[in-house]
């Protein structure tokens, strides 16, 4: 058997068991197994295996300073005070406590990363339906997901693909992205909220919100929310001057949550402890696994199918790819597709349109199954934790429902 033929049956099993969870094992251990084995059997030198880690490192920084925010924010009730907030509001209306919890998820996932929104909003949403003893809370948890992956082009801060797909001679600073990503984004928030709330409109018709009072906000967590704030100012004037993220964002993180610690005289232990420390092998695991399958020619290969599909269509060509990229995200999670996608970009000099569709399809495709983002299978481990749980099946007969239309505006209109 040949080194490829080995390097893509790893590379596949070990995607795979990152997708399931065999055993219940966290999806790190899966990813990292399959780094260790690739580097055992030589189908990629320690060397490259370490350059491949690099490659990860404005990811890191950027998706622990957004969990350290996500926590802090968390921990002083902020998101606690926004759910009640879209309860009191609701005046007793489930589609407007619904409307009012999609707008909420839209503003947590452009300003503070998808991974955010299925972390933190989720058991927030899911304490909200609580209070307000609705019959059944998935129709409103199902935002925390789908809002999640829709919104996360918005900005180039909304989702940590974002930052892959796009290299450091291909980022778009603020202004060219949301010329950009305005109108496709505006479309897939849209889109997906009409379709939502149609499959859920027998559920919302049959249920009843009890209006309750707002809870009180801390001092902490006003603190904390004008903290949050000003890292968004921040990371939004990196990406205006062309900055890579990862530092600004670790740094404004570091900063904001020392100071609101000190200030409470609170230790860092109980923050630390709950960040989902598991996320960064498991990213420094698919980005050695994207190394080794480099080493294969898949980029060259992909490059060259981008280069045919451009030189067919200027105006199907990027849609084609576009949803191809998006079904592929489903079978191998978007983390790794748009890794592998963003080095076929890079190497077939592919246009704007075709960089623009594919960062699309990564970011919204996933919005078909439970296998699709690193965010949705955040957002599933969050209502376990809750008790409760979505099949596959389910998850999917939904998913071709809200995410096949919004994929196909978002990328009509781009």
């Amino acid at each position: 058997m040949s080194t490829i033929t080995v390097t893509w049956a790893i590379s596949a099993l070990a995607v795979l068991g990152v997708v399931t969870r065999p055993c219940g094992w966290p999806e790190a251990i899966w990813a990292v197994v399959g780094a260790i084995l690739l580097i055992a059997i030589g189908a990629i030198g320690f060397a490259d295996a370490l350059a491949g880690v690099a490659k990860g490192f404005d990811v890191y920084l950027f998706l622990l300073g957004m969990m350290m925010l996500s926590e802090l924010a968390r921990q002083e009730g902020l998101f606690d005070w926004l759910a009640s907030i879209a309860t009191h509001h609701a005046g007793g209306s489930p589609r407007r406590l619904f409307s009012l919890i999609y707008m909420t998820g839209v503003a947590t996932t452009v300003f503070l990363s998808n991974d955010a929104t299925a972390v933190v909003l989720t058991p927030a949403v899911y304490a909200a339906c609580r209070a307000a003893q609705v019959k059944d809370p998935l129709p409103y948890l199902l935002i925390c997901v789908f809002i999640a992956n829709a919104a996360s082009f918005a900005l180039p801060i909304s989702n940590p693909a974002n930052l892959v797909i796009f290299g450091d001679r291909h980022m778009p600073t603020l202004v060219p992205w949301l010329k950009a990503f305005t109108l496709p984004s505006l479309a897939a928030v849209g889109v997906t909220f009409l379709t939502l709330l149609w499959t859920q409109r027998s559920a919302l018709a049959a249920d009843q919100v009890v209006v309750t009072q707002p809870t009180s906000l801390p001092a902490s967590a006003r603190l904390t929310g004008s903290a949050l704030i000003i890292t968004a100012i921040i990371m939004l004037g990196s990406s205006a001057l062309g900055f890579d993220l990862g530092i600004p964002t670790f740094a404004a993180a570091v900063i904001s949550t020392s100071i609101i610690l000190f200030l409470q005289r609170k230790p860092p232990f109980a923050l630390l402890k709950n960040i989902s420390w598991s996320v960064l092998p498991l990213v420094a695991g698919l980005f050695v696994l994207v190394q080794a399958l480099e080493a294969t020619g898949l980029i060259n290969v992909l490059s060259s199918q981008l280069k045919e599909l451009t030189s067919w269509s200027t105006t199907l060509g990027p849609t084609m790819a576009g949803a191809s990229i998006a079904l592929a995200s489903n079978l191998v999670n978007n983390l790794p597709a748009g890794l592998i996608a963003g080095g076929a970009v890079h190497t077939a000099q592919a246009s704007e349109k075709m960089a623009r569709a594919i960062l699309i399809g990564v970011d919204l495709g996933p919005n078909l199954s439970v296998t699709g983002s690193l965010a949705t299978i955040l957002w599933l481990n969050a209502l376990r934790r809750e008790g409760l749980d979505m099949t596959a099946l389910a998850f999917l007969k939904l998913g071709v429902i809200v995410m096949t239309p919004a994929l196909l505006v978002a990328l009509s209109v781009m």
